[in-house]
């Protein structure tokens, strides 16, 4: 309960403030801990980055961290689309129009969390929530937070289970939306092996089986952090793969189709990915 009254207390500081706290504690981190900087440097050299583009994401790591209270805890009537601009608007729009489901395919790329609560405040009140899987938090002091943060106007969550899933599945096909981070290790029987920046990544099937099923349209989507101070914007675009339509497509070569939209995001903005991730680890066993 402490930490949730923390983070209540934190959400109600100004957004800009939160951010510059948080860009220099992600250099603090990366100084002190030699581990966390050498998975970090490792992973995105190995991508074909140089260090003067991949230098940002060390402060940026830290202030997607800082901005965390202020986006689930902040008072209930602070809405976020003033902080927003919108890119590729009108295929998210024309997906939603088309009436068969619409799957956003988003990388630990910027501020991700961003994105469900817009979509949310934006089109909650006239196309349904947004709903998502979820899984709660394992450490016991972070699952009120986690679930306080889904439990806002516009967003519904259902389990990580298979009626979950098949709740979804009926989501997408009565045409409304859903986003998942694609380049999240799945646990251990659900996911497959697929090139990532040219390395072998453990891949979730999940996404492309929904769509292949449901005949959602994927776009991929991510929300770039702007300076301090200045917002977000929002962006979109269709990933346009016949191994997303093909419920004949391997799944090796649907992951591998999902990993190259999510390289073709991320070297857009280098120094906003998530570069600390585990994404080359082995899968966790599961029952």
């Amino acid at each position: 309960m402490f930490m949730l009254r923390l983070f209540r207390l934190l959400g109600r500081l100004p957004l800009f403030l939160l951010q510059r706290v948080g860009a220099l504690l992600g250099w603090l981190v990366w100084r002190l801990s030699g581990a966390y900087r050498q998975r970090f440097e490792e992973q995105a050299k190995a991508a074909g980055f140089s260090p003067a583009q991949y230098r940002p994401a060390r402060a940026a790591i830290g202030t997607m961290v800082a901005e965390l209270p202020w986006l689930w805890l902040r008072p209930a009537n602070q809405g976020v689309l003033h902080l927003l601009q919108w890119d590729g608007l009108e295929h998210f729009e024309s997906a939603l129009d088309a009436g068969k489901g619409v799957i956003l395919a988003v990388p630990h790329l910027g501020c991700w969390e961003m994105i469900g609560q817009a979509l949310a405040e934006r089109y909650g009140p006239t196309h349904g929530p947004l709903v998502a899987l979820y899984r709660p938090a394992r450490k016991a002091w972070l699952a009120p937070l986690v679930a306080s943060s889904r439990n806002r106007p516009g967003l519904k969550t259902v389990p990580t289970s298979v009626s979950g899933v098949r709740s979804l599945m009926r989501v997408l096909r009565g045409g409304g939306y859903t986003g998942i981070l694609p380049d999240q290790v799945p646990p251990l029987g659900q996911g497959v092996w697929a090139k990532f920046f040219g390395r072998p990544a453990y891949t979730m099937t999940l996404l492309p089986r929904l769509a292949q099923q449901s005949g959602a349209q994927v776009l991929l989507c991510w929300c770039e952090r702007l300076p301090i101070g200045h917002g977000y914007v929002i962006h979109f675009e269709p990933l346009d793969a016949p191994e997303l339509k093909d419920a004949g497509a391997t799944p090796e070569a649907a992951a591998t189709a999902i990993n190259a939209g999510m390289e073709r995001l991320i070297r857009r903005a280098p120094g906003q990915y998530l570069w600390s991730y585990a994404r080359y680890k082995q899968p966790a066993g599961e029952e």
